[in-house]
Protein backbone atom coordinates (compact mmCIF):
# COMPACT_ATOMS: atom_id res chain seq x y z
CA UNK A 1 0.00 0.00 0.00
CA UNK A 2 1.15 3.25 -0.98
CA UNK A 3 2.55 4.94 2.34
CA UNK A 4 1.73 8.69 1.47
CA UNK A 5 4.08 10.17 3.78
CA UNK A 6 5.29 12.42 1.02
CA UNK A 7 1.90 14.09 1.17
CA UNK A 8 1.97 15.18 4.50
CA UNK A 9 -0.61 16.64 6.82
CA UNK A 10 0.00 20.44 8.91
CA UNK A 11 -2.01 21.29 11.93
CA UNK A 12 -4.53 24.09 11.12
CA UNK A 13 -6.51 25.61 13.65
CA UNK A 14 -10.10 24.78 12.44
CA UNK A 15 -10.93 28.80 14.26
CA UNK A 16 -8.47 29.90 11.48
CA UNK A 17 -9.60 28.76 8.53
CA UNK A 18 -12.99 26.90 8.57
CA UNK A 19 -13.91 26.73 5.00
CA UNK A 20 -11.85 26.04 1.78
CA UNK A 21 -14.29 27.45 -0.88
CA UNK A 22 -17.28 29.49 0.08
CA UNK A 23 -19.92 30.13 -2.38
CA UNK A 24 -22.45 32.74 -0.92
CA UNK A 25 -25.88 33.15 -3.48
CA UNK A 26 -24.10 32.19 -6.55
CA UNK A 27 -25.48 33.07 -10.03
CA UNK A 28 -23.60 32.09 -12.96
CA UNK A 29 -23.64 34.86 -15.60
CA UNK A 30 -23.93 32.29 -18.58
CA UNK A 31 -27.77 31.46 -18.54
CA UNK A 32 -26.97 28.24 -20.31
CA UNK A 33 -25.36 26.98 -17.57
CA UNK A 34 -27.10 28.42 -14.50
CA UNK A 35 -28.73 26.47 -11.86
CA UNK A 36 -32.41 26.61 -10.79
CA UNK A 37 -31.65 29.06 -8.07
CA UNK A 38 -28.69 30.85 -5.98
CA UNK A 39 -26.47 28.74 -4.83
CA UNK A 40 -24.99 28.69 -1.20
CA UNK A 41 -22.10 26.06 -0.34
CA UNK A 42 -19.36 25.93 2.46
CA UNK A 43 -16.88 23.49 2.31
CA UNK A 44 -15.30 22.77 6.01
CA UNK A 45 -11.41 22.85 5.85
CA UNK A 46 -11.21 19.64 8.05
CA UNK A 47 -13.90 17.27 5.96
CA UNK A 48 -14.55 15.01 3.31
CA UNK A 49 -17.52 15.38 1.16
CA UNK A 50 -19.55 14.46 -1.81
CA UNK A 51 -21.54 16.26 -4.60
CA UNK A 52 -24.57 13.68 -5.35
CA UNK A 53 -27.40 13.19 -7.33
CA UNK A 54 -28.77 11.89 -10.27
CA UNK A 55 -28.24 12.30 -14.09
CA UNK A 56 -28.63 16.00 -15.29
CA UNK A 57 -29.23 17.06 -11.99
CA UNK A 58 -26.73 19.91 -11.94
CA UNK A 59 -23.68 18.13 -10.42
CA UNK A 60 -21.48 19.16 -12.80
CA UNK A 61 -22.39 23.07 -13.52
CA UNK A 62 -21.95 23.66 -9.24
CA UNK A 63 -18.36 22.52 -9.32
CA UNK A 64 -17.43 24.43 -13.06
CA UNK A 65 -18.87 27.22 -10.02
CA UNK A 66 -16.91 26.31 -7.10
CA UNK A 67 -13.38 25.93 -9.36
CA UNK A 68 -14.62 29.46 -10.67
CA UNK A 69 -14.81 28.23 -14.34
CA UNK A 70 -18.14 30.50 -14.84
CA UNK A 71 -18.25 34.28 -14.12
CA UNK A 72 -20.95 35.45 -11.67
CA UNK A 73 -23.58 37.36 -12.09
CA UNK A 74 -24.65 37.50 -8.19
CA UNK A 75 -22.79 36.01 -4.88
CA UNK A 76 -19.39 35.71 -4.16
CA UNK A 77 -16.79 32.60 -4.17
CA UNK A 78 -14.02 32.84 -1.75
CA UNK A 79 -11.30 30.75 -0.70
CA UNK A 80 -8.96 29.49 1.82
CA UNK A 81 -6.41 27.15 0.83
CA UNK A 82 -4.06 27.49 3.95
CA UNK A 83 -1.23 26.21 4.90
CA UNK A 84 -0.77 26.10 0.99
CA UNK A 85 1.97 28.32 0.36
CA UNK A 86 0.24 29.49 -2.75
CA UNK A 87 -3.88 30.96 -2.93
CA UNK A 88 -4.11 30.07 -6.81
CA UNK A 89 -6.90 28.09 -7.31
CA UNK A 90 -5.06 26.35 -10.45
CA UNK A 91 -1.72 25.31 -7.71
CA UNK A 92 -4.42 24.18 -5.27
CA UNK A 93 -7.54 22.66 -6.53
CA UNK A 94 -7.10 19.79 -9.19
CA UNK A 95 -10.54 18.63 -11.10
CA UNK A 96 -10.69 14.74 -12.54
CA UNK A 97 -13.88 15.23 -14.67
CA UNK A 98 -12.84 11.58 -16.31
CA UNK A 99 -14.53 12.90 -19.39
CA UNK A 100 -12.47 10.58 -21.37
CA UNK A 101 -9.86 13.27 -22.49
CA UNK A 102 -6.77 12.15 -24.13
CA UNK A 103 -5.39 15.91 -23.27
CA UNK A 104 -3.88 18.06 -26.28
CA UNK A 105 -4.28 15.01 -28.36
CA UNK A 106 -8.04 15.14 -28.02
CA UNK A 107 -8.68 18.04 -30.45
CA UNK A 108 -8.04 16.08 -33.76
CA UNK A 109 -8.91 13.45 -32.05
CA UNK A 110 -11.40 10.83 -34.18
CA UNK A 111 -13.68 7.88 -33.26
CA UNK A 112 -11.52 5.17 -34.99
CA UNK A 113 -8.32 7.13 -34.37
CA UNK A 114 -6.99 4.92 -31.73
CA UNK A 115 -7.10 1.54 -34.41
CA UNK A 116 -5.19 3.35 -36.96
CA UNK A 117 -1.21 3.13 -36.53
CA UNK A 118 -0.76 5.56 -39.17
CA UNK A 119 -2.67 8.21 -37.29
CA UNK A 120 -0.57 8.09 -34.31
CA UNK A 121 2.86 9.96 -35.33
CA UNK A 122 1.75 13.58 -33.89
CA UNK A 123 0.11 12.01 -31.12
CA UNK A 124 2.01 12.54 -27.18
CA UNK A 125 3.22 9.53 -25.31
CA UNK A 126 2.17 9.12 -22.17
CA UNK A 127 5.57 10.28 -20.24
CA UNK A 128 5.58 13.51 -22.05
CA UNK A 129 2.33 14.44 -20.79
CA UNK A 130 3.70 13.88 -17.34
CA UNK A 131 4.77 17.24 -17.11
CA UNK A 132 7.42 18.72 -14.24
CA UNK A 133 7.30 15.69 -11.17
CA UNK A 134 8.68 17.48 -7.95
CA UNK A 135 8.60 14.50 -6.02
CA UNK A 136 10.60 11.62 -7.26
CA UNK A 137 9.83 9.53 -4.09
CA UNK A 138 6.08 9.75 -4.43
CA UNK A 139 6.45 9.36 -7.97
CA UNK A 140 8.43 5.92 -7.96
CA UNK A 141 5.32 4.94 -5.46
CA UNK A 142 1.99 5.65 -7.27
CA UNK A 143 3.96 4.53 -10.51
CA UNK A 144 4.61 1.37 -8.98
CA UNK A 145 1.04 1.14 -7.10
CA UNK A 146 -0.98 2.10 -10.64
CA UNK A 147 1.91 0.25 -12.76
CA UNK A 148 2.30 3.28 -15.02
CA UNK A 149 5.55 2.25 -15.67
CA UNK A 150 4.85 0.15 -18.95
CA UNK A 151 2.70 2.85 -19.92
CA UNK A 152 4.82 5.54 -20.57
CA UNK A 153 6.19 5.15 -24.02
CA UNK A 154 2.61 4.17 -25.31
CA UNK A 155 1.01 7.15 -27.41
CA UNK A 156 -1.66 8.46 -25.59
CA UNK A 157 -4.17 7.50 -28.11
CA UNK A 158 -3.64 3.71 -26.98
CA UNK A 159 -4.17 3.86 -23.44
CA UNK A 160 -7.86 1.98 -22.49
CA UNK A 161 -10.45 4.53 -21.03
CA UNK A 162 -9.16 2.50 -17.95
CA UNK A 163 -5.42 3.07 -18.17
CA UNK A 164 -6.30 6.75 -19.08
CA UNK A 165 -7.98 6.97 -15.49
CA UNK A 166 -5.28 5.93 -13.76
CA UNK A 167 -2.72 7.69 -16.04
CA UNK A 168 -4.86 11.46 -14.88
CA UNK A 169 -5.30 10.64 -10.97
CA UNK A 170 -1.53 10.08 -10.62
CA UNK A 171 -0.72 12.85 -12.45
CA UNK A 172 -2.73 14.74 -10.26
CA UNK A 173 -1.85 13.57 -7.43
CA UNK A 174 1.81 14.25 -8.12
CA UNK A 175 0.84 18.41 -7.94
CA UNK A 176 -0.22 17.93 -4.18
CA UNK A 177 -2.88 19.48 -4.45
CA UNK A 178 -5.43 21.20 -1.35
CA UNK A 179 -8.28 20.02 -3.01
CA UNK A 180 -9.05 16.99 -5.34
CA UNK A 181 -12.46 16.93 -6.90
CA UNK A 182 -13.34 14.07 -8.59
CA UNK A 183 -15.64 13.18 -10.97
CA UNK A 184 -17.32 9.20 -10.67
CA UNK A 185 -13.91 8.27 -9.86
CA UNK A 186 -14.18 4.27 -9.37
CA UNK A 187 -16.37 4.07 -13.35
CA UNK A 188 -14.25 2.47 -16.15
CA UNK A 189 -11.37 0.45 -13.42
CA UNK A 190 -10.85 -3.11 -12.78
CA UNK A 191 -12.07 -4.49 -9.30
CA UNK A 192 -8.39 -4.44 -8.60
CA UNK A 193 -7.39 -1.06 -9.58
CA UNK A 194 -11.13 0.41 -7.86
CA UNK A 195 -10.24 -1.26 -4.32
CA UNK A 196 -6.25 -0.32 -4.52
CA UNK A 197 -8.08 3.25 -5.44
CA UNK A 198 -10.11 3.41 -2.74
CA UNK A 199 -7.60 2.52 -0.39
CA UNK A 200 -5.66 5.40 -2.07
CA UNK A 201 -8.35 7.65 -0.91
CA UNK A 202 -8.93 6.46 2.02
CA UNK A 203 -5.01 6.77 3.24
CA UNK A 204 -5.26 10.16 1.88
CA UNK A 205 -8.55 10.93 4.18
CA UNK A 206 -6.90 10.51 7.21
CA UNK A 207 -2.94 11.20 6.56
CA UNK A 208 -3.18 14.15 4.08
CA UNK A 209 -3.77 17.73 3.75
CA UNK A 210 -5.05 17.17 0.69
CA UNK A 211 -9.02 17.49 0.89
CA UNK A 212 -11.44 15.49 -1.27
CA UNK A 213 -14.22 16.06 -3.12
CA UNK A 214 -16.47 13.12 -4.85
CA UNK A 215 -18.78 14.03 -7.24
CA UNK A 216 -21.08 11.00 -7.49
CA UNK A 217 -23.51 9.88 -9.96
CA UNK A 218 -24.26 6.13 -7.99
CA UNK A 219 -25.91 7.54 -4.95
CA UNK A 220 -26.39 4.22 -2.99
CA UNK A 221 -22.35 4.00 -2.76
CA UNK A 222 -20.77 6.92 -0.68
CA UNK A 223 -17.36 5.97 0.46
CA UNK A 224 -17.13 5.54 4.59
CA UNK A 225 -14.01 7.87 4.16
CA UNK A 226 -16.51 10.56 2.91
CA UNK A 227 -17.95 12.75 6.50
CA UNK A 228 -20.32 14.73 4.63
CA UNK A 229 -22.88 14.76 1.17
CA UNK A 230 -24.28 17.86 -0.30
CA UNK A 231 -27.30 16.62 -2.62
CA UNK A 232 -27.91 18.47 -5.79
CA UNK A 233 -31.55 17.36 -7.94
CA UNK A 234 -33.18 19.46 -10.42
CA UNK A 235 -30.83 21.83 -11.01
CA UNK A 236 -31.03 22.99 -7.16
CA UNK A 237 -28.26 22.53 -4.03
CA UNK A 238 -29.38 21.10 -1.00
CA UNK A 239 -28.27 21.40 2.70
CA UNK A 240 -25.07 19.54 3.65
CA UNK A 241 -25.46 16.96 5.58
CA UNK A 242 -23.95 13.83 7.45
CA UNK A 243 -23.06 10.96 5.03
CA UNK A 244 -25.20 8.34 7.02
CA UNK A 245 -28.29 10.76 7.78
CA UNK A 246 -28.19 11.36 3.80
CA UNK A 247 -27.58 7.41 3.42
CA UNK A 248 -30.70 7.14 5.27
CA UNK A 249 -32.41 9.61 3.49
CA UNK A 250 -31.90 8.23 -0.17
CA UNK A 251 -32.74 4.10 0.90
CA UNK A 252 -36.43 5.74 1.87
CA UNK A 253 -37.08 7.98 -1.14
CA UNK A 254 -36.44 4.58 -3.64
CA UNK A 255 -37.91 5.06 -6.80
CA UNK A 256 -38.76 1.77 -8.99
CA UNK A 257 -38.54 1.52 -13.00
CA UNK A 258 -42.00 1.62 -14.56
CA UNK A 259 -43.69 -1.58 -14.32
CA UNK A 260 -44.68 -2.31 -18.28
CA UNK A 261 -40.77 -1.11 -19.16
CA UNK A 262 -39.49 -5.03 -20.02
CA UNK A 263 -42.85 -5.81 -21.82
CA UNK A 264 -42.98 -2.78 -23.96
CA UNK A 265 -39.75 -4.24 -25.24
CA UNK A 266 -40.63 -7.68 -25.14
CA UNK A 267 -43.37 -6.44 -27.29
CA UNK A 268 -41.98 -4.93 -29.94
CA UNK A 269 -42.87 -5.88 -33.58
CA UNK A 270 -39.70 -7.98 -35.92
CA UNK A 271 -39.77 -5.52 -38.96
CA UNK A 272 -35.69 -6.22 -39.42
CA UNK A 273 -34.62 -8.73 -42.00
CA UNK A 274 -32.35 -10.73 -39.87
CA UNK A 275 -28.89 -13.12 -41.36
CA UNK A 276 -30.06 -16.65 -41.27
CA UNK A 277 -26.19 -17.43 -39.85
CA UNK A 278 -26.49 -19.42 -36.70
CA UNK A 279 -22.53 -18.05 -36.50
CA UNK A 280 -22.73 -14.47 -35.58
CA UNK A 281 -19.00 -13.82 -34.48
CA UNK A 282 -15.61 -16.06 -35.18
CA UNK A 283 -12.31 -15.40 -34.54
CA UNK A 284 -9.70 -18.04 -35.81
CA UNK A 285 -6.34 -17.27 -34.63
CA UNK A 286 -6.53 -13.43 -34.33
CA UNK A 287 -3.52 -11.50 -33.00
CA UNK A 288 -3.20 -7.61 -32.33
CA UNK A 289 -0.18 -5.95 -32.64
CA UNK A 290 0.90 -2.08 -32.04
CA UNK A 291 4.61 -1.98 -32.49
CA UNK A 292 5.94 -4.37 -30.35
CA UNK A 293 2.97 -4.41 -27.92
CA UNK A 294 0.55 -7.50 -28.38
CA UNK A 295 -2.61 -6.49 -27.77
CA UNK A 296 -4.61 -10.00 -28.51
CA UNK A 297 -2.55 -12.92 -29.35
CA UNK A 298 -3.77 -16.18 -31.52
CA UNK A 299 -7.42 -15.59 -29.89
CA UNK A 300 -10.17 -17.89 -30.82
CA UNK A 301 -13.67 -17.18 -30.06
CA UNK A 302 -17.16 -18.08 -31.96
CA UNK A 303 -20.64 -16.31 -30.86
CA UNK A 304 -23.66 -18.45 -31.90
CA UNK A 305 -27.06 -16.69 -32.25
CA UNK A 306 -28.79 -16.19 -29.22
CA UNK A 307 -25.65 -15.85 -26.97
CA UNK A 308 -25.47 -13.12 -24.59
CA UNK A 309 -21.57 -13.06 -23.70
CA UNK A 310 -19.95 -11.06 -20.84
CA UNK A 311 -16.70 -10.07 -21.63
CA UNK A 312 -13.94 -9.13 -18.63
CA UNK A 313 -10.77 -8.31 -18.02
CA UNK A 314 -8.50 -6.16 -16.88
CA UNK A 315 -7.94 -2.64 -18.02
CA UNK A 316 -5.79 -3.11 -20.88
CA UNK A 317 -6.49 -6.28 -21.82
CA UNK A 318 -7.70 -5.78 -25.31
CA UNK A 319 -11.83 -5.76 -24.39
CA UNK A 320 -12.17 -2.47 -26.69
CA UNK A 321 -9.69 -4.12 -29.38
CA UNK A 322 -11.66 -7.04 -29.83
CA UNK A 323 -14.76 -5.24 -30.11
CA UNK A 324 -13.83 -2.74 -32.77
CA UNK A 325 -12.92 -5.92 -34.61
CA UNK A 326 -16.04 -7.29 -34.36
CA UNK A 327 -17.62 -4.03 -35.30
CA UNK A 328 -15.58 -3.67 -38.01
CA UNK A 329 -13.61 -0.39 -36.83
CA UNK A 330 -10.25 -1.76 -36.73
CA UNK A 331 -8.41 -1.60 -40.20
CA UNK A 332 -6.31 -4.79 -39.00
CA UNK A 333 -9.66 -7.01 -38.86
CA UNK A 334 -9.32 -7.12 -42.19
CA UNK A 335 -5.72 -9.13 -42.13
CA UNK A 336 -7.50 -11.39 -39.93
CA UNK A 337 -9.52 -14.77 -40.16
CA UNK A 338 -12.63 -13.19 -38.98
CA UNK A 339 -16.41 -14.03 -40.17
CA UNK A 340 -19.27 -12.41 -39.05
CA UNK A 341 -22.66 -13.48 -39.63
CA UNK A 342 -20.99 -16.45 -41.35
CA UNK A 343 -19.45 -14.05 -43.96
CA UNK A 344 -15.32 -13.98 -43.90
CA UNK A 345 -14.38 -10.59 -43.59
CA UNK A 346 -12.98 -9.50 -46.87
CA UNK A 347 -15.00 -11.29 -49.22
CA UNK A 348 -16.98 -8.20 -50.87
CA UNK A 349 -19.54 -7.05 -47.99
CA UNK A 350 -19.32 -3.41 -46.99
CA UNK A 351 -18.66 -1.75 -43.63
CA UNK A 352 -22.13 -0.55 -43.33
CA UNK A 353 -23.77 -3.92 -44.29
CA UNK A 354 -22.62 -5.52 -41.26
CA UNK A 355 -22.65 -2.17 -39.30
CA UNK A 356 -26.62 -2.31 -39.99
CA UNK A 357 -27.23 -5.39 -37.84
CA UNK A 358 -25.03 -4.30 -34.59
CA UNK A 359 -26.31 -2.22 -32.21
CA UNK A 360 -22.88 -0.17 -29.84
CA UNK A 361 -21.79 2.04 -27.33
CA UNK A 362 -18.68 2.75 -25.96
CA UNK A 363 -16.72 4.75 -23.78
CA UNK A 364 -14.55 5.33 -27.25
CA UNK A 365 -17.89 6.36 -29.14
CA UNK A 366 -18.78 8.56 -25.98
CA UNK A 367 -16.05 10.88 -25.67
CA UNK A 368 -15.53 11.00 -30.02
CA UNK A 369 -19.45 12.22 -30.13
CA UNK A 370 -18.98 16.15 -30.10
CA UNK A 371 -21.82 17.05 -32.70
CA UNK A 372 -24.12 19.41 -31.11
CA UNK A 373 -27.14 18.25 -32.95
CA UNK A 374 -30.87 17.98 -31.08
CA UNK A 375 -30.94 15.03 -28.84
CA UNK A 376 -33.16 12.95 -31.05
CA UNK A 377 -31.31 13.46 -34.14
CA UNK A 378 -28.39 12.12 -32.26
CA UNK A 379 -30.30 8.25 -31.88
CA UNK A 380 -31.80 8.74 -35.21
CA UNK A 381 -27.92 8.46 -36.17
CA UNK A 382 -27.98 4.98 -35.11
CA UNK A 383 -30.19 3.86 -38.13
CA UNK A 384 -27.48 4.32 -40.36
CA UNK A 385 -24.48 4.26 -38.52
CA UNK A 386 -23.42 8.33 -38.94
CA UNK A 387 -21.38 10.06 -36.14
CA UNK A 388 -24.21 13.16 -36.65
CA UNK A 389 -27.19 12.55 -39.38
CA UNK A 390 -27.16 12.82 -42.83
CA UNK A 391 -29.75 10.76 -44.34
CA UNK A 392 -32.73 12.23 -42.66
CA UNK A 393 -35.06 9.64 -41.45
CA UNK A 394 -38.41 9.08 -42.17
CA UNK A 395 -41.32 10.14 -40.34
CA UNK A 396 -42.09 6.56 -38.81
CA UNK A 397 -38.48 6.20 -38.10
CA UNK A 398 -38.13 9.39 -36.09
CA UNK A 399 -41.42 7.90 -33.76
CA UNK A 400 -39.25 5.04 -33.24
CA UNK A 401 -36.63 7.20 -32.02
CA UNK A 402 -38.98 8.94 -29.92
CA UNK A 403 -40.59 5.76 -28.37
CA UNK A 404 -36.58 4.51 -27.67
CA UNK A 405 -36.05 7.86 -25.60
CA UNK A 406 -38.95 7.07 -24.35
CA UNK A 407 -38.14 3.67 -23.02
CA UNK A 408 -34.29 5.21 -21.91
CA UNK A 409 -36.59 8.46 -19.96
CA UNK A 410 -35.15 10.98 -22.25
CA UNK A 411 -38.47 11.71 -24.27
CA UNK A 412 -38.33 15.51 -22.92
CA UNK A 413 -34.73 15.59 -23.75
CA UNK A 414 -35.51 15.29 -27.97
CA UNK A 415 -35.12 18.71 -29.16
CA UNK A 416 -32.33 19.61 -26.15
CA UNK A 417 -28.60 19.69 -27.88
CA UNK A 418 -26.46 16.73 -27.19
CA UNK A 419 -23.49 18.76 -25.59
CA UNK A 420 -25.72 20.54 -23.37
CA UNK A 421 -27.33 17.29 -21.82
CA UNK A 422 -25.05 16.23 -18.90
CA UNK A 423 -22.73 13.10 -19.33
CA UNK A 424 -25.44 11.12 -17.74
CA UNK A 425 -28.39 12.13 -19.65
CA UNK A 426 -26.03 11.90 -23.51
CA UNK A 427 -24.79 8.09 -22.45
CA UNK A 428 -28.91 7.57 -21.97
CA UNK A 429 -29.33 9.02 -25.62
CA UNK A 430 -26.15 6.71 -27.05
CA UNK A 431 -28.07 3.96 -25.38
CA UNK A 432 -30.75 4.56 -27.25
CA UNK A 433 -29.09 5.19 -30.42
CA UNK A 434 -27.57 1.65 -30.27
CA UNK A 435 -31.38 -0.05 -29.63
CA UNK A 436 -33.22 2.08 -32.22
CA UNK A 437 -32.73 -0.31 -34.94
CA UNK A 438 -33.59 -3.65 -32.63
CA UNK A 439 -30.34 -4.92 -33.74
CA UNK A 440 -29.63 -8.26 -34.20
CA UNK A 441 -25.85 -7.93 -32.25
CA UNK A 442 -25.73 -5.96 -29.82
CA UNK A 443 -22.65 -4.89 -28.28
CA UNK A 444 -22.62 -2.97 -24.92
CA UNK A 445 -18.83 -1.56 -23.93
CA UNK A 446 -19.70 -0.46 -20.08
CA UNK A 447 -23.19 0.68 -21.04
CA UNK A 448 -24.04 1.52 -17.28
CA UNK A 449 -20.89 3.83 -17.21
CA UNK A 450 -21.63 7.38 -15.30
CA UNK A 451 -25.60 6.60 -14.82
CA UNK A 452 -27.05 7.41 -11.49
CA UNK A 453 -28.43 4.56 -9.39
CA UNK A 454 -31.76 4.81 -10.47
CA UNK A 455 -31.00 4.57 -14.71
CA UNK A 456 -28.48 2.12 -14.03
CA UNK A 457 -31.52 -0.25 -12.41
CA UNK A 458 -33.54 0.94 -15.57
CA UNK A 459 -30.99 0.32 -18.37
CA UNK A 460 -30.13 -3.12 -16.94
CA UNK A 461 -34.43 -3.83 -16.98
CA UNK A 462 -33.62 -2.90 -20.71
CA UNK A 463 -31.01 -5.22 -21.49
CA UNK A 464 -32.81 -8.43 -19.84
CA UNK A 465 -35.71 -7.67 -22.18
CA UNK A 466 -34.09 -7.10 -24.88
CA UNK A 467 -32.05 -9.95 -24.49
CA UNK A 468 -35.17 -12.01 -23.85
CA UNK A 469 -36.40 -11.31 -27.36
CA UNK A 470 -35.98 -13.79 -30.17
CA UNK A 471 -32.56 -14.16 -31.56
CA UNK A 472 -30.96 -11.39 -30.14
CA UNK A 473 -27.50 -11.49 -29.81
CA UNK A 474 -25.52 -9.53 -27.27
CA UNK A 475 -21.69 -9.12 -25.55
CA UNK A 476 -21.32 -6.65 -22.92
CA UNK A 477 -17.98 -5.44 -20.98
CA UNK A 478 -18.57 -4.27 -17.42
CA UNK A 479 -16.24 -4.54 -14.60
CA UNK A 480 -19.18 -4.87 -11.97
CA UNK A 481 -20.34 -8.06 -12.12
CA UNK A 482 -24.00 -6.93 -10.32
CA UNK A 483 -24.54 -4.73 -13.79
CA UNK A 484 -24.60 -8.21 -15.49
CA UNK A 485 -27.99 -8.99 -16.77
CA UNK A 486 -29.50 -12.65 -15.41
CA UNK A 487 -30.13 -13.50 -18.87
CA UNK A 488 -25.96 -13.88 -19.93
CA UNK A 489 -25.28 -17.73 -20.99
CA UNK A 490 -21.47 -17.21 -21.77
CA UNK A 491 -18.16 -15.57 -20.81
CA UNK A 492 -14.77 -14.90 -22.17
CA UNK A 493 -12.13 -13.31 -19.88
CA UNK A 494 -9.17 -11.29 -21.35
CA UNK A 495 -5.79 -11.58 -19.74
CA UNK A 496 -3.30 -8.99 -20.41
CA UNK A 497 -0.12 -9.85 -22.63
CA UNK A 498 3.18 -8.29 -20.64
Amino acid sequence: MVSLRHITKQNTSKMMQPYTICLTGGVARNPLVRLAAPVSASFPADEHIAIVGPNGSGKSLLVDMLIGKYPLKEGTLTYDFSPSASQAVYDNIKYLAFRDTYGSADANYYYQQRWNTHDHDDVPLVSDMLGEVKNEVLKQELFELFRIEPMLDKPMILLSSGELRKFQLVKALLTAPRILIMDNPFIGLDAQTRELLNTLLESLAKRSAVQLILVLSMMDDVPSYINKVLPVANRMVGQMMLRDQYLTIFQNADVPAPEDLQQRIIDLPYDNTNYVSDEVVKLNKVSIRYGDRTILKELDWSVMRGQKWALSGENGAGKSTLLSLVCADNPQSYACDISLFGRKRGTGESIWEIKKHIGYVSPEMHRAYLKNLPAIEIVASGLHDSIGLYKRPKAEQMSICEWWMDIFGIAGLKDKPFLQLSSGEQRLALLARAFVKDPELLILDEPLHGLDTYNRRRVKKIIEAFCRRQDKTMIMVTHYERELPATITDRLFLKRNH
